[in-house]
């Protein structure tokens, strides 16, 4: 049993860095960033230097960056039918997204489920093109415009989608798209300056940063939709309320970690492989999930015959190993993970995921063995006395 404990629960939320949380220290006294009084001409500044930090992550122009409480609410803001492009209103009438997305995409936002499509994915998590080409076409366009949202990269499984064709597809059916990039900023490279999203979504905690800061990023200017959050005009009157200035300290020092640290994908891959190869020497019957298509560096997702991913979840907590089981529903009963069962693997007892980051060491990735060990040996011995 290792001596302290393993972290690899990077998808669920990093660590906060060191350098996040100075700056989050040295910006809780600030006063209101609205204030023209030198104070609070001072907090300004650590907020729009945040702003900066955050579009050069994911290469965009600082006046496109909207900070908000957390990735949740962006979402929530941007799956909206009200828009406005200047002065003028335009609607979305309607909402397409991928059976596999984070349930803040699959809930659908501010639209009626009766204007929400789930479309699929196939049995390697990439979301079905042609299925989306035809939903596109078939839209009403004199409802008001399509909307299309989906995640860059899967949360539980690391599958990266292709993006850029999906923009193609969208443009052409004259629709807006939407990416959830929160587990994709930093771990690949991300664009606002070429044809890629109309928007992104960002999330500060899975980065490195502190947790209740997100952030909107929006290729253009050109229209936005209708405040979830109205009072004053802060974040030009895309989001009301005081800026929490600490919080976006921290997560504008996390983007600047974040992006410094994409040139060490390569080797966090090569540490990703050795837990997969742990996996497939303990376990030779195990189904590394998504294995064939483009994965984040960081997440394996994988599920053992026999072992339940709830009761190997708290073997791994007792072993001083934190990860994660994407197979509990809310109810705590046994199910499915919804992006399973999205491609194909709806009778499994669920998965477990090993997502790691950059202090993920050595000894971490020997404390997933020996409890991952001793977890299907446990297995073998059932198997025997049965």
């Amino acid at each position: 049993m290792a001596a302290t404990r393993a972290y690899l629960d990077y998808n669920a939320s990093a660590p906060l860095i060191a350098e996040a949380r100075a700056a989050m220290v040295a910006a809780l006294d600030a006063a209101n960033p609205s204030s023209v009084h030198t104070e609070g001409r001072a907090s300004r500044r650590l907020v729009e230097d945040a702003r900066r930090d955050v579009a050069r992550l994911v290469n965009a122009r600082p006046e496109h960056v909207v900070f908000t409480s957390g990735a949740t609410e962006a979402a929530s803001t941007l799956l909206g039918p009200d828009w406005q492009m200047g002065r003028g209103a335009i609607r979305m009438s309607h909402l397409y997204v991928s059976a596999a997305d984070h349930p803040c995409i699959l809930n659908g936002g501010r639209f009626a489920a009766a204007q929400v499509t789930k479309l699929g994915v196939d049995r390697n998590g990439i979301a079905d093109l042609d299925a989306l080409s035809s939903a596109l076409a078939a839209h009403d366009k004199a409802a008001g415009l399509p909307l299309v949202a989906i995640h860059a990269a899967n949360n539980e499984t690391g599958i990266v989608q292709p993006v850029e064709r999906i923009a193609e597809i969208v443009k052409a059916a004259g629709g807006v798209l939407v990416v959830d990039a929160v587990q994709a900023a930093g771990r690949i490279p991300l664009d606002m300056s070429v044809p890629y999203a109309d928007y992104l979504i960002l999330s500060s905690h899975k980065i490195g940063g502190p947790k209740g800061v997100g952030a909107i990023v929006a290729a253009s200017d050109l229209m936005m939709p209708r405040p979830l959050v109205n009072g004053g005009g802060q974040e030009k009157s895309h989001r009301a309320g005081t800026e929490n200035v600490a919080g976006i300290a921290g997560f504008g020092a996390a983007a600047r970690f974040a992006l410094t640290g994409l040139d060490g994908m390569d080797a966090m891959a090569r540490r990703r492989d050795e837990v997969e190869a742990i996996v497939r020497d303990l376990a030779p019957d195990a189904e590394i999930f998504g294995a064939a298509s483009p994965r984040l560096a960081n997440t394996t997702f994988f599920a053992i015959p026999g072992v339940k991913a709830e009761t190997a979840q708290i073997a791994f907590d007792l072993a001083r190993v934190a990860l994660s089981a994407g197979s509990a529903c809310s109810s705590g009963k046994v199910g499915p993970s919804h992006v399973l069962k999205a491609m194909g693997h709806g009778d499994s007892l669920g998965a477990l995921r090993v997502s790691i980051g950059c202090a993920t060491g050595a000894e971490d990735i020997e404390a997933f063995r020996a409890a991952l060990a001793g977890i299907v040996a446990r297995r073998a011995g059932k198997e025997e006395a049965a």
